[in-house]
């Protein structure tokens, strides 16, 4: 079995994509260049990142994770950009923010889509400059800092609606690396589930288990709407219920449920209702019309005043969003946790989004 350890500057997988992301890693790596690392939430963005760190020239300087989504926002700035003492009501002493703390080294700025609009103007400066004041401070600090974003937003479209800086969006995507879903590179899954499955039970100290190629089939089949991040989740809980046992079809099926999604192309059972295929086909054909909206808009550039074209342009893409999230709600019986993640935006997001088209 051929293994590619998720640390250590690999990526598990033999697909095309993979192969063509370690080479872009490569390239951009030994570089100082900003890059904004997109995909779906679990494709595995942040082992990009620590790839990119651990293959430049800061190896050796410390990488400091930011999740921008997981911070309120009313200290975001204290956070990243550290506060002087009696800047607000509680900061009794001085602190080093993110920036700071990342100083010679990286930062990796997660769900980058989240961050305050009020913020983004001074990370573009970091990113122009070098340079940044605490929150209360009269000085301004310089930092060597190289800057890696991730986000499984579509940042372009939240530019089109003001929710996020168009001139920090290109500064940052001065390389951008996508990470394709999992479920599109399916022979990448039986070499991430052999890894796990040795890899886990080595760690909780019991017997390597086997799976079974009828076994492997229905999990390179399944759907994995949460990529790798759910595979690695699933193969954990199997392998320390299951405690060494041969993994056979009759083993996954269990593990997988009655509600086990495969992709509709394949010529397995499909578990959903009518109902639910019904609403399913209704979001792909929206996603459809988002894409084919961007190209009108190209397309009509020349004839259309450009406020009547933004408008029309933001009107359609608010139909879709709100439909987009209504179905995930009602996919997820109204849990704003889960809606938030299977969004792949913050719980924060989600509830500013409910109140501005009466979802809630």
């Amino acid at each position: 079995m051929t293994q590619y350890p998720m640390t250590n500057n690999q990526l598990i997988g033999r697909s095309e994509a993979i192969q063509a992301i370690r080479g872009l890693i490569k390239q951009v790596a030994p570089t100082n260049i900003s890059v904004l690392i997109t995909g779906e939430s679990g494709t595995g963005k942040e082992v990009v990142a620590e790839m990119i760190h651990e293959l430049s020239p800061r190896a050796g300087k410390p990488m400091v994770t930011v999740n921008c989504g997981a911070i309120p926002e009313g200290i975001f700035e204290s956070e990243v950009f550290g506060h002087e003492r009696g800047s607000f009501t509680g900061a009794e002493k001085q602190r080093k923010g993110y920036f700071e703390l990342a100083d010679s080294g990286t930062i990796f700025m997660d769900e980058i889509g989240e961050m305050p609009l009020n913020a983004q103007v001074k990370i573009l400066r970091i990113l122009e400059t070098g340079e940044f004041m605490r929150v209360g401070g009269t000085t301004s600090i310089k930092v060597n800092v190289r800057v890696i974003a991730a986000t499984n937003r579509d940042i372009a479209a939240a530019v089109a609606k003001g929710e996020f800086r168009s001139d920090l969006y290109y500064r940052l995507k001065a390389v951008s690396i996508n990470l394709t879903p999992l479920r599109e590179r399916r022979e990448d899954i039986p070499l991430l589930v052999e890894y796990f499955i040795e890899d886990f039970s080595r760690r909780i100290n019991i017997p390597v288990p086997k799976i079974t190629n009828d076994g492997m089939e229905l999990l390179v089949n399944h759907y994995w709407e949460g990529n790798i991040r759910e595979l690695k989740n699933f193969v954990e809980s199997m392998v320390t219920l299951e405690k060494g046992r041969t993994f056979n079809r009759e083993t996954v099926m269990r593990f997988l449920g009655p509600q086990g999604r495969y992709e509709p192309q394949l010529p397995v059972h499909i578990t959903r209702s009518q109902d639910q295929l019904e609403r399913e086909l209704i979001y792909r054909t929206l996603m459809d019309l988002r894409r084919e909206i961007w190209e009108l808009r190209d397309m009509v550039a020349g004839f259309v005043d450009q406020n009547t074209q933004m408008e029309v342009h933001s009107s359609l893409m608010e139909e879709v969003e709100k439909e987009q999230i209504r179905r995930t709600l009602d996919q997820y019986s109204g849990n704003r946790r889960l809606t938030a993640e299977a969004l792949g935006i913050g719980e924060r997001t989600l509830y500013r989004k409910l109140k501005q088209y009466g979802l809630s």
